[in-house]
């Protein structure tokens, strides 16, 4: 057991949910998408946020029907509704100074205070004096470390952002996405059967790559398809996060799915029924009805932004 869910089924629990961080707003693959296709930020956040919405019902009503004929799941012990009032609001109030950090960012930004970047210098200089002081679980070593290992990490990915960006310009330069688009109309002409073509595509690079090179390689070559097929680019910043989230978890390759059966314990034999499961019953879905009904990514854009 890990946690209070067998330790297969927790494991595919998280690695089926970590991809919604691609989705809920903010979110760094949205930025990029945005600067890439040369779109406004805040509609790309805000035609996430409902395919997002979707999978986390989906996923709990999933989960609920899997779990509904475990006899794995350990149980506490029924509290006193005394000491449950007592521990609840314990735990709130040591958990709302990380609470109040969403509710900076977002409302910064949707309030038109800051743009996305000024929002993340102003969570993490948040972060800094909450996590000395309040939970004392960040030490000045600690601190070095995490200031050494962001700059390794920002010199890779902006190491891999120029050589992903030269690969994508020249498959712009040398008329890729004409000829995927001809190959497909040869296929089929119904713009419903390219874009079910779209999205396998997109998942394979989801299985594949990571997503920040997923964005940087599919966003140059397959948005123009998209859009010569009468897709909205605000539209297709849904899509292709549904599938690349979804490539993470598909299995063979499905990197999440192995990270997350490691960091449990877990074997991949155990986990892998519960994700497929999860795939069929909220991914899936959740993808189909966001390819095929644009309403579900651009009604909020539009009701929030008014146009």
């Amino acid at each position: 057991m890990h946690g209070w869910y067998p330790s297969g089924h927790n494991a595919a629990l998280l690695a089926c949910s970590a991809p919604l961080g691609l989705l809920i707003p903010p979110s760094a693959l949205m930025i990029l998408y945005a600067w890439v296709a040369q779109l406004s930020v805040l509609k790309c956040f805000l035609a996430t946020v409902m395919p997002g919405l979707i999978i986390v019902a989906l996923m709990s009503v999933t989960n609920l029907l899997m779990l509904r004929k475990c006899s794995g799941i350990r149980m506490n012990d029924p509290l006193p509704p005394a000491q449950v009032v007592k521990k609840a609001a314990a735990e709130t109030t040591r958990a709302t100074p990380a609470l109040l950090m969403p509710f900076f960012i977002l409302g910064g930004i949707y309030g038109g205070l800051m743009t996305p970047t000024e929002a993340a210098g102003v969570a993490a200089l948040y972060a800094i004096p909450v996590g000395f002081f309040f939970y004392r679980g960040l030490t000045l070593k600690r601190f070095a470390d995490v200031l050494v290992e962001t700059a390794v990490t920002t010199g890779v990915v902006m190491v891999m952002l120029f050589v992903v960006m030269i690969l994508s310009r020249l498959f712009v330069f040398e008329g890729l996405p004409d000829l995927i688009l001809e190959y497909l109309q040869n296929v089929s002409e119904n713009p419903l059967i390219i874009m079910l073509m779209l999205n396998v595509f997109m998942d394979i690079i989801g299985m594949l790559m990571d997503d920040v090179s997923g964005v940087l390689l599919s966003t140059p070559v397959l948005l123009p398809i998209a859009v010569e097929i009468g897709v909205d680019p605000i539209h297709f910043a849904a899509i292709l996060g549904v599938n690349l989230g979804m490539g993470n978890i598909t299995p063979p390759t499905a990197p999440l799915l192995y990270l997350s059966s490691r960091l449990s314990n877990a074997r991949i034999t155990e986990t892998l029924r519960p994700t497929l499961v999860f795939i069929a019953g909220a991914w899936l879905p959740a993808l189909m009805v966001t390819t095929y009904v644009p309403e579900v990514a651009l009604w909020l854009p539009a009701l929030l932004l008014g146009e």
